[in-house]
């Protein structure tokens, strides 16, 4: 099979859980950089990545990589590559451009020469050219411009993959779910231990969590964008899938989620239903302070409210001492991650973190929390 030079990106902090999950996939030549995880892998691995992947967002396959002076290379460098051989004129398609201390005049020009160049390459052969799709292309094309060097590549994920298809009712700025499952593997969640998050919103961490305990593969419940290439390999991709179904298990440890918002938990109800994990998971209407765990040496996952305005930020911090008590008085022996923007927060909770992980949810840096609890103690 032919080796392809890869491209998985991820969320910002994310980029050793990808790689540790490549491995697992057997890609080769694993080299995490900023924003993403570059291998080496065969059609088969693309979609394996795309299927089990619970943490990166696309997976790029890289056509070409060259040094350049200016839009006209970059233009000849894009004509040259045989777009034929990966979709038709019948499918739309669309271009990104993103650029680190790029020299050229702008991004948005270089996406259109780009686009102009793929055009012209079908129009040479076919005299005629493929359209544009804005909304939803058959086919996206990436393109990384570095100082000196570009890089093109095909998109093999199509929408991005936390979009896993079960999503009903977002809330209002919910946790993306290869973040959320990102979490949940940099605490050593495995599905072994009982598992709560006393802050649920729309259930995203209690639900990635019952899918890494069922085993479920994240992709199961949608489509691909390698499903509308030309060398998409249909026998292949449907045994991978049927291999992935039986792959699943029961659960074994409970897992709660709690919030005291009522229409939370209404939505995080009917998104357990959706992602079929309904049965494992056990939502309730609760103050955080009024929830007690769920079993022994469990693990509590959390991405609790903060502030953006200095009033709900003060009314948060005085809140802390009493999450300190409560996870200090009955959480003893459990492992407790705090996923927030606040750095403060394990101080104001008197609480000493075992590790501090810098990610970025979204544009916002973040830090996790991860602290093991011990009976009464104070640090």
């Amino acid at each position: 099979m032919t080796q392809y030079s890869l491209f998985a990106t991820c969320p910002r902090g994310l980029e050793q859980p990808l790689a540790d999950e490549l491995a697992a996939l057997a890609c080769q030549e694993i080299r995490p950089v900023e924003g993403g995880v570059a291998c080496k892998g065969t059609l088969e691995q693309v979609y394996r990545i795309n299927l089990h992947s619970r943490v990166a967002s696309r997976v790029l396959l890289r056509l070409s990589k060259a040094a350049y002076r200016n839009e006209n290379d970059i233009y000849k460098l894009a004509k040259n590559i045989r777009w034929f051989n990966w979709f038709t004129l019948e499918q739309t398609f669309k271009v990104k451009v993103e650029g680190k201390r790029a020299n050229v005049k702008s991004l948005d020009f270089t996406a259109l020469k780009i686009k102009d160049a793929v055009c012209d390459a079908f129009r040479e052969i076919y005299d005629q050219r493929p359209n544009v799709g804005k909304i939803h292309p058959d086919i996206r094309i990436h393109a990384f411009i570095a100082e000196r060097e570009i890089e093109i590549f095909i998109d093999t994920s199509g929408e991005a993959l936390f979009k896993r298809g079960y999503r009903q009712d977002t809330g209002e700025a919910p946790l993306r779910e290869n973040l959320a499952a990102g979490l949940l593997l940099l605490a050593g969640y495995n599905g072994s231990r009982p598992f709560q998050d006393p802050f649920c919103g729309s259930g995203t961490l209690a639900i990635e969590a019952a899918w890494i305990a069922a085993n479920r593969a994240p992709g199961l419940m949608r489509r691909f964008g390698f499903e509308q290439l030309q060398n998409f390999d249909k026998a292949l991709w449907v045994k991978l899938r049927q291999e992935a179904k039986a792959a699943l298990r029961p659960v074994a440890a409970p897992i709660g989620g709690s919030d005291n918002d009522r229409r939370m938990i209404h939505a995080a109800k009917a998104n357990a239903e959706a992602a079929e994990v309904a049965e494992y998971i056990d939502f309730e209407i609760k103050d955080a302070q009024a929830v007690r765990p769920n079993g022994d040496n469990g693990i509590m996952l959390s991405n609790p409210p903060y502030g953006v305005r200095l009033a709900e930020v003060q009314a948060l911090q005085a809140l802390y001492p009493q999450l300190g008590s409560w996870l200090k008085q009955h959480y003893a022996g459990w492992l407790v991650g705090m996923f927030t923007g606040d750095r403060e927060m394990p101080k104001f909770m008197r609480l000493s973190p075992k590790r501090k992980i810098p990610l970025y949810n979204g544009n916002l840096d973040c830090r996790l929390f991860l602290m093991d609890m011990v009976k009464g103690s104070n640090r």
